[in-house]
């Protein structure tokens, strides 16, 4: 990924939902002006969700999710239906494309009342109204579809109306008053912060992670400087830059290091943590944290990652955090892991979910994920905030925010 590319979690998420034989590849295709989706007479070509990261305007970078059939049948169909009911967990806007010969059918109310469960917004979408007329007296347009329900009559074949269901959808985009930043909002123009990057084994090669690469980027929006380091390399760094540093912000795994070089007057926080505030969830995470202080022998702890990736030797998730809590904790605790878009349903097996900081997963995902634990009543923390709880700098860690 570039500095310039927008990360697939900052992107809206489009899915597109309906049975089989609906017209939502040849939508999705017509909308995107390319052959994203395979199109085929014959029902249920779509298997998996296919994902696609693209600028749609007038809409701005979003993520098109192409998906089976809702009305899929036999076991494979079954399976097919959980993964479209799984795109539900990520989706900021559906699209339910309804035959217009056919008519809105079981299977389309039972989708629409999951959105509304949901909170999602949507636009019904009547496709292969090929005639002319807005809705054709032949086509099945039901009476009870009220005014506030967003609906089109388009035609994938002939391109009618596809330019304006775009525009509609556009509208039922989120408005929000200020736009949400990671660290631009923490700091002033001119401002001198220092980044820790350690470079390990499990380090990438050749390129920064996603929130590293983000955190710059929020920097040099915001006019401050920011100047890369390693940890062996910060120690040297402050005392060249002796009173001028506003703000240190460290890799996760490397906060044990980092806290002792840094004063106390120089402003301490982690990418992951920044990662939570940004993605909603800094409360709730740092009120799971605590519960590391009340573990007991045979717990079990979910430690979950929002991407996949090869995992090393010394991997933070599945190596160096069972090892920090039970340092901590003196507890023999058992582990789970999941990674991308595995994560459970049920979780009442697990006494603490551990959560990476989700730069991956768009914050839709994240809050159901959180939203999932604290229905179940199952507290939820990420990695770098129970890692600076474990190091005894938490109040430290976020003191940051409080100063704004």
């Amino acid at each position: 990924m570039g500095m310039n590319d927008t990360p697939s979690g900052n992107r809206l998420h489009i899915g597109f939902f309906g049975r089989r034989n609906a017209g939502k590849s040849s939508l999705v295709n017509a909308i995107t002006n390319q052959d994203m989706s395979v199109v085929s007479d014959t029902a249920g070509t779509t298997t998996d969700p296919v994902y696609k990261s693209m600028e749609l305007l007038p809409l701005g970078p979003v993520v098109i999710i192409d998906t089976a059939g809702f009305d899929d049948e036999g076991s494979l169909g079954k399976l097919r239906i959980e993964k479209t009911r799984k795109v539900l967990e990520k989706t900021d806007i559906a699209v339910i494309v309804v035959d217009a010969k056919e008519g809105m059918s079981e299977e389309d109310y039972e989708l629409t009342d999951l959105l509304k469960r949901r909170n999602i917004k949507y636009i019904i979408v009547y496709n292969k109204c090929d005639t002319d007329g807005e809705f054709p007296n032949e086509y099945h347009i039901p009476m009870e579809i009220s005014s506030d329900i967003p609906h089109i009559c388009v035609s994938a074949a002939t391109g009618k109306n596809i330019d304006e269901l775009k525009e509609a959808i556009g509208r039922l985009v989120p408005s929000e008053g200020q736009e949400k930043r990671l660290v631009s909002d923490l700091i002033n123009a001119g401002d001198f912060v220092v980044l820790v990057v350690p470079i390990d084994k499990a380090a990438p090669k050749g390129r920064l992670i996603l929130p590293q690469q983000q955190v710059i980027r929020d920097i040099l929006e915001a006019g401050a400087v920011s100047i890369v380091v390693k940890d062996t390399e910060l120690e040297d760094t402050l005392k060249r830059l002796k009173g001028q540093v506003k703000l240190v912000i460290t890799d996760s795994q490397v906060f044990e290091t980092v806290m002792e070089i840094v004063p106390e007057e120089i402003q301490l926080t982690s990418f992951s943590i920044l990662m939570a505030r940004y993605k909603g969830q800094l409360r709730a995470a740092v009120e799971g944290a605590y519960v590391l202080d009340d573990m007991k022998d045979g717990d079990k702890i979910l430690i979950s990652e929002g991407c996949t990736h090869h995992r090393q030797c010394d991997d933070i998730g599945t190596v160096k955090l069972p090892n920090w809590i039970y340092q901590y904790t003196g507890k023999e605790i058992k582990y789970e892991f999941t990674s991308g878009g595995g994560f459970p349903q049920e979780l009442s097996a697990y006494r603490l979910i551990i959560h990476c900081g989700g730069c991956m997963l768009n914050e839709r995902e994240m809050l159901y994920r959180q939203n999932l634990a604290e229905g179940q009543m199952i507290p939820i923390t990420n990695y770098g905030i129970a890692i600076a709880h474990m190091n005894g700098i938490l109040n430290r860690s976020i003191a940051v925010f409080a100063r704004r």
